[in-house]
Parts: structure tokens; C-alpha cells; sequence
């Protein structure tokens, strides 16, 4: 069988030798260089009657007769000698206070019959101490290290490194450092690629999120942290490195959600001489090699969707499939009805007619959740939306109707595929205006429906999907004669449509592809351009932006650069995903708080006016902002 041998993983040409040959790592030594013989969570009946030293913190301690002692492997009963010999040893336990650190030193023994603790590893055995030491008391806790006492976030984030100590974070964050590090095994060992950092200190460039701006002591000039590595990694391959890929720190200057932080983490890649498909074999292979064990496995190939299949089924282009609820055309059905309002709003260019069917609605969601659904298009997209609720006898009640004959109602129960007690949303107007309310409105009727009782999205389901064929450019929100890339300006067009480029750049679709898991984007890449002229003639044409800002990456295309793209992995998003906790916070060691700030360190900070003085920057301050400032 083969092994680690001194930390150097064998050579295996593929996935598959690795798995026939039998390769299991060998466990780590996790006792090694410390002051202990064992840890916490290792010791069973087969250690009995062996003299250990264990180190941790006290979890639960009992009227000085035993205590739980716990680490990162887990927990163990010690017992505290009650008789004359070990006196110093019983008052120096009894009297530590839960969480101070200790090291004891005793004798494994078996517990007494019956009084196995079952859930847990180390239930079938105590340790008998024989002598102790207080290596850090704890004072007065803000709050328990039990996972199951619920803490605000703001008190968790304030005290997270005593948050760091339960079991759920533990678990996470050790995951998430075994998942790099069989990408790192997967993509250097396996598939030649190079680890290259690259730097965080960089310059402004047009496009995509806001910077962070870093000052400089040069006058009026700022350095910026790049919101990710693109630039560099597109001139790492015109370097001629073939393959680069980074466990790479991205900011943003923007608000934090669940689900996004003004610094993140990317498993960022890039290939020469690679087409679409080449990255997508890559990353999904890349995916089931690190997959863990514990999750299941993952099926490959993932399916594929184009973004206006996406927009048009699901109202988004991250769509969640497990579950149904698909947006349903009937743009055609009510064209045949006389229904003046109807015929009039699909009268415009790019109008359609779309619904959902929210399977036993009636029995499921009361009336005001339908007006909050209805409210929430309204506020959100500006959309009307029409209920129509499907009776026992098999009638439709809605406002809409009045204006049907039963024929008409019967074509339309038909075509929504409708039962009893379904409840339809409908609504009419611009196609992607339609479209994205009802795919809003999609998600929050599965979580009302969710909320209700209904099973509908099976947690252990791994739904993974390629999104493809996104439009190069979109109108801006604010000007919409204006464009901006969708995905950002370095992305080729599709081979197919180069020429519309010159012609009509608001119908080319682009080689940019999203992997999305479960309704969320974990990843997003594409095809670059390494042509120099395409390249300027997008930034300075198309998007009319400043080229010279990009002058060192036009001029790096222009000294042979190979065709090139890559993709990059939201490694926090993923991992937050495989542990199944709602925010990504719970898998970043330090994260900041929904407002972006370090609820700890208290960050950002003030600065004084002579620190600031080397960078050339004076700050005026609001008269409230002074006063704080001053208490």
C-alpha cells in the first residue's frame, strides 16, 4: 500500500491509479512537539491502564469529584482524586473555572458498568489523574462554549476567539484547510499547475466593484487591493507559466451579506491553450478529488444551461433545480384571450407573460404571505403580479377570471399544469423585468412553503450546474444607452459572434461560464481575449473607458501572448456550502460583521492627523463625527 513518506505525496497519473492503488494518507501526528501524550479525543480501551498527559481546556467540572477536559479533537472525562495524598491536586481543579487551560497527568482506566457515556468516541473510558497543573485560568465568560447556546453574532464576532472554540467552528475551519489542501495535492501533483502569488497592493482599473484604496507617501497617488488577481494572472501565461492557480485574498468595497465580505478568498486559475470546456472538465474534476467524504459523492459531468434558458425557466442566472416551480410561458395562451389590459401590455417590444404554480399554496401560505409575495415584486422589480387560485371543484378564482369563459379557464389550468389548492402567480410585461420577479418570487414562495412544513429542497442534494453563453455586455442601470461587460472586460466573445462585435455589441454572447451549486455562484470564469487589438478596441469602443490605465496589459498582448482563460472558486461560499451553514461567516476564522467592520479590533479605525501627515491627506471631519471622535 502506499503511503506519505516524509510529507511527499507518490506520483499517480491519475485520480483513478490513486484510488486502485489503495492510497490512504497516513494519519498525522498530532502529539508531535507537544507537552502531551495524547489528545482529548483519542484515547479508548485500548489505552487502559497506560500513564497519559492530556492538555485542554475544562469544558463541565462537578462538585470537584470529575471534569470534562476538551481540545480540538474532542472531550474526555478526568477523574479528581478525592484522598488525603492528592489534596493539592482536588483544590487545584475544584476550584479553575470552566474554560481555564490545564494539563493533567494519569491513568486511563475503564468506567464503571453502566455508565458508558454512548455519545462519546471516548465514552468507554476515564482517566484517573495523579498530577495537575492551571497553565491560564479564565475569567468571567461573556458567554458558554456550547454550541447549542445561542449568542448574537455581534457578541460572537466581538469574542471570536472564544467562538473559535466550539465544536461547529472547529469543524469548519479544519474542513476547509483539508479541502485546499487536496485542491493544492489535485492541481500541483496531479496537473502540473503552478502556486504564484501575486501582489495586493496594485493600482485602480476600470470596472466591476468598488476598491479599496491604499494611500502612498507619493502626493495624491494611491495604491489599490485588487478585487481579484485577473490582470495578473492573464500576464502570468503571456510569462509563459502554462498554468498558475492561488488560494488568492479578493477585496471589495461594498457591503457585506450573507454571503459576501469585503475580503474574501478565491481559488483562483488560469490555463493556456484551454477552451471552455477544457476548464469545466478541470474544476469538476477538481471538485470530486476534494470533495468530502462525509458530503457524498459528486456526479460529473454537471449539467449545462444557457443564461436565457436560466432567465427564462428560473428568473435567474444562479438557478437552485432542486426542486420544480419552473416560470411558465403562457405569453401565447392570453394573446388568444380579449382582455384589453392583457393585449396592451404585450403590445411593447419584449413583453411576455409569465407565471409560477406554488404546488398546495392554499393549504400552505396564508393570504398575507401571498400580499408580501406580491409586495415584494412590487418594491423590488416594479412588477404586478396577479394571483390565481385553483378551487376544490376545479374553477379558478382571480380577478382575472371575470374575463375568461370556463373554455378559456380550463386552457389555462392546462397549460400551468394547475391542481387543486395550487395557487399561480402571474405576471406580464418586460421579458427580464417578468422574469426575475418570478424567479424572486420563486425562492421566497420555497421558503414559505419550507417554513409551512412542506419538504421541498432536500439539504443532502448537490445540485451543481454550468451556466453558459452570458451576453459580453449588458445596458447600465443608470444609463442604459451605455454598456458594461457582464462579466468583466477581459472575456472573449463567442466564437460565433466575433463579427457583432464591430456591428452590434449588444447581441454577442461571450465565453464566460458560471458554476453554480444549489442556487448559489460558487465560481465564475472565462475565455480572455489575447488578441491586443480586440482588447482595445472593447475598452476604448465599446465600454469607453480609458485604455491607457490598461496600457501594461494591451502592450503584454502585443509580445505573443497565447490564447488563455481560467475561472475562480468562491472558496468561502463553497465551503459555507458544504457544511450547510447559511452565511459565510461561520467558515472564515475572522470575518467581518454584516456592516464590514471587526466588531473585535474595532476596525477601521481613526487615525491620528500626524500619522496621516506622510500620506498627504488631510480629513474633514463632520462636526458629529469630531465629537465622537473626542469621546
Amino acid at each position: 500500500m502506499l503511503r506519505f513518506v516524509r510529507g511527499v505525496l507518490p506520483r499517480l497519473g491519475t485520480e483513478r491509479a490513486r484510488l486502485s492503488s489503495g492510497w490512504v494518507p497516513r494519519a498525522p501526528d498530532v502529539n508531535s512537539f507537544a507537552a502531551r501524550t495524547n489528545t482529548c479525543g483519542e484515547l479508548r480501551a485500548a489505552h487502559v491502564g497506560q500513564e497519559v498527559t492530556l492538555c485542554g481546556w475544562i469544558q463541565y467540572q462537578r462538585q470537584g469529584l470529575f471534569l470534562v477536559l476538551r481540545d480540538f479533537q474532542g472531550l474526555t472525562q478526568i477523574i479528581i482524586p478525592q484522598d488525603e495524598a492528592h489534596s493539592h491536586v482536588r483544590k487545584l481543579l475544584s476550584n479553575a473555572p470552566v474554560e481555564s487551560v490545564v494539563r493533567v497527568t494519569g491513568i486511563v482506566s475503564s468506567r464503571p458498568p453502566g455508565q458508558e457515556n454512548l455519545k462519546m468516541p471516548t465514552g468507554d473510558i476515564e482517566v484517573k489523574v495523579e498530577t495537575a497543573e492551571v497553565l491560564n485560568f479564565c475569567k468571567k465568560l461573556p458567554f458558554e462554549i456550547k454550541d447549542f447556546i445561542k449568542k448574537s453574532e455581534a457578541l460572537r464576532m466581538q469574542y471570536r476567539y472564544l467562538d473559535l472554540r466550539s465544536s461547529q467552528l472547529q469543524h469548519n475551519l479544519r474542513l476547509r484547510s483539508q479541502v485546499v489542501m487536496r485542491m493544492r495535492e489535485y492541481l500541483c501533483n496531479h496537473h502540473g499547475f503552478v502556486d504564484v502569488e501575486t501582489p495586493t497592493l496594485f493600482k485602480r482599473t476600470p470596472g466591476g466593484a468598488k476598491e479599496f484604496l491604499v494611500p502612498s507617501r507619493e502626493v495624491g497617488k494611491f495604491y489599490s487591493l485588487p478585487q481579484s488577481p485577473q490582470q495578473f494572472k492573464q500576464l502570468l501565461m503571456i510569462g509563459g507559466l502554462d498554468r498558475y492557480f492561488q488560494v488568492a485574498r479578493c477585496y471589495r468595497d461594498e457591503g457585506s451579506r450573507p454571503d459576501r465580505q469585503p475580503e474574501f478568498t478565491q481559488i483562483d486559475i488560469e490555463m493556456s491553450f484551454v477552451d471552455q470546456a477544457g476548464i469545466q472538465r478541470l474544476i469538476e474534476g477538481l471538485l470530486q478529488y476534494s470533495w468530502p467524504e462525509e458530503r457524498g459523492p459528486i456526479t460529473t459531468p454537471f449539467p449545462s444551461m444557457t443564461y436565457e434558458e436560466a432567465l427564462a425557466d428560473y428568473g435567474t442566472d444562479k438557478p437552485d433545480t432542486r426542486f420544480g416551480m419552473k416560470i411558465v410561458d403562457i405569453s401565447d395562451t392570453l394573446r388568444r384571450l380579449d382582455i384589453g389590459f392583457v393585449q396592451n401590455v404585450l403590445s411593447y417590444p419584449h413583453s411576455t407573460a409569465k407565471a409560477i404554480c406554488i404546488p398546495q399554496g392554499v393549504r400552505y401560505l396564508k393570504n398575507k404571505d401571498l400580499e408580501s409575495l406580491k409586495a415584494a415584486a412590487k418594491s423590488q422589480f416594479n412588477q404586478e403580479i396577479m394571483d390565481v387560485i385553483c378551487r376544490p371543484d376545479g374553477s379558478l378564482k382571480s380577478l382575472l377570471t371575470k374575463f375568461l369563459s370556463e373554455e378559456q379557464q380550463s386552457e389555462l389550468i392546462q397549460v400551468l399544469n394547475m391542481q387543486v389548492d395550487d395557487v399561480v402567480l402571474l405576471a406580464a410585461g418586460d421579458h427580464k423585468r417578468v422574469c426575475s420577479a418570478l424567479g424572486s418570487l420563486r425562492l421566497e414562495s420555497a421558503d414559505l412553503l419550507e417554513a409551512a412544513g412542506m419538504v421541498l429542497r432536500d439539504p443532502a442534494a448537490l445540485h451543481f450546474l454550468w451556466v453558459v453563453d452570458f451576453p459580453l455586455f449588458l445596458p447600465k442601470e443608470e444609463n442604459p444607452s451605455e454598456l458594461e461587460s457582464a462579466h468583466h472586460p477581459f472575456t472573449a466573445p463567442h466564437p460565433s459572434d466575433t463579427n457583432l462585435l464591430y456591428s452590434d455589441p449588444t447581441k454577442v454572447r461571450s465565453q464566460h461560464y458560471d458554476l453554480v451549486l444549489n442556487g448559489s455562484e460558487i465560481g465564475g470564469g472565462s475565455i480572455r481575449i489575447h488578441n491586443a487589438e480586440q482588447q482595445r478596441f472593447v475598452l476604448e469602443k465599446v465600454l469607453k473607458e480609458d485604455s491607457e490605465v490598461l496600457s501594461h496589459l494591451l502592450e503584454a498582448l502585443e509580445f505573443g501572448a497565447p490564447p488563455h482563460g481560467g475561472i475562480a472558486l468562491g472558496l468561502d461560499r463553497l465551503i459555507s456550502l458544504i457544511v450547510g451553514s447559511p452565511s459565510i461567516r461561520d467558515v472564515i476564522a475572522f470575518p467581518k460583521s454584516f456592516r464590514g467592520r471587526d466588531l473585535m479590533g474595532n476596525a477601521p479605525d481613526y487615525v491620528t492627523p500626524e500619522e496621516l501627515e506622510p500620506y498627504h491627506i488631510h480629513v474633514s471631519w463632520p462636526a458629529a463625527e469630531t465629537e465622537a471622535k473626542k469621546n
